[in-house]
């Protein structure tokens, strides 16, 4: 038996939080389309029914397509009938307070308010979509929502567990020579500590080495401040995983990114992924310069 197409069609009042719905969405894995024109929303399934690569789709349909709005109801019986579907409308509502407070604090114009007064919008919308909204399989308020508990909502009700972006770790080393990971939260500077660089039998190698690695670690200032590093860490993880981001990115930089760096970014993986899912990576590890490389 072939798995049914899951169809999420967004809709909802203006300014009560689609496009953070739709990009949720994405997050999650769905192709994705915004201000979808109703009339065409058969023709695309019937295309996605014949292709292999998408089995989630998510698309706004909202009032900026008022023109072809008139035949909502018709195309969404059409879609509703189609056994191929796994058929969802999620609508997102605010209370009519909310959303002017939303307009006004985004100097925005309400795609209904012809003359320019918000709540004729408003009042004009809610309306023309109360139809729309009986026939919701998941409604929203997002009047007391902020974007990320929005996502998390939408994560809860449509992701399934595989679906689900877990929280995970990137340790990379780097040189400061060579600039800063443009990606990094965390930074730590590891310059101050003994550089394997002045042993001329440890500079061609790096901190994958474990003649590098035990020299840079031998050191009693480099045990202490990796201690310190890792008790600042550690119980500040869950936090991150808490507040939602998906990747927390940890770089520590040495003078070139061979030798320190990638030893402590080395031992740091090693230490994180007992409790977390850690990927690591050296970003300078195998540059060299033929000018002086103090690593």
């Amino acid at each position: 038996m072939e798995e049914k197409i899951h169809l999420v069609i967004v809709t909802g009042m203006s300014g009560a939080g689609k496009t953070v719905a739709i990009q949720s969405f994405e997050d999650l894995g769905y192709f994705t389309i915004d201000n979808m024109p109703p009339t065409l929303v058969p023709k695309f399934i019937e295309l996605i029914q014949h292709s292999q690569d998408n089995d989630k789709i998510a698309m706004v349909v909202d009032m900026r397509s008022r023109s072809f709005f008139a035949e909502i109801r018709e195309v969404l019986d059409q879609v509703e009938s189609t056994q191929e579907l796994d058929f969802k409308i999620l609508f997102l509502d605010a209370t009519d307070n909310e959303l002017v407070a939303r307009y006004k604090e985004t100097r925005r114009s309400h795609p209904l308010a012809h003359d320019g007064r918000v709540m004729d919008g408003i009042n004009l919308e809610r309306e023309l979509l109360a139809p729309l909204k009986n026939m919701s399989q998941n409604v929203i308020d997002t009047t007391d929502l902020t974007p990320r508990m929005l996502r998390k909502e939408i994560s809860d009700q449509f992701a399934s567990l595989d679906d689900k972006p877990g929280f995970r770790v990137e340790v990379v080393s780097f040189g400061f020579k060579y600039g800063l990971p443009l990606d990094a939260d965390l930074v730590f500077d590891v310059r101050f500590l003994p550089n394997p660089y002045y042993k001329p039998e440890l500079r061609n190698l790096t901190g994958l080495d474990d003649e590098v690695y035990h020299y840079v670690m031998e050191h009693e200032e480099s045990e202490a401040f990796y201690n310190h590093l890792l008790s600042l860490i550690e119980p500040i993880l869950p936090g991150y995983q808490k507040e939602g981001k998906s990747l927390l990115t940890i770089a520590i930089g040495c003078t070139g990114g061979q030798h320190r760096s990638v030893s402590f970014a080395r031992r740091l993986a090693d230490d994180l992924e007992k409790n977390w899912v850690v990927n690591r990576s050296h970003r300078d590890k195998d540059k060299r310069k033929e000018t002086v490389n103090r690593s």
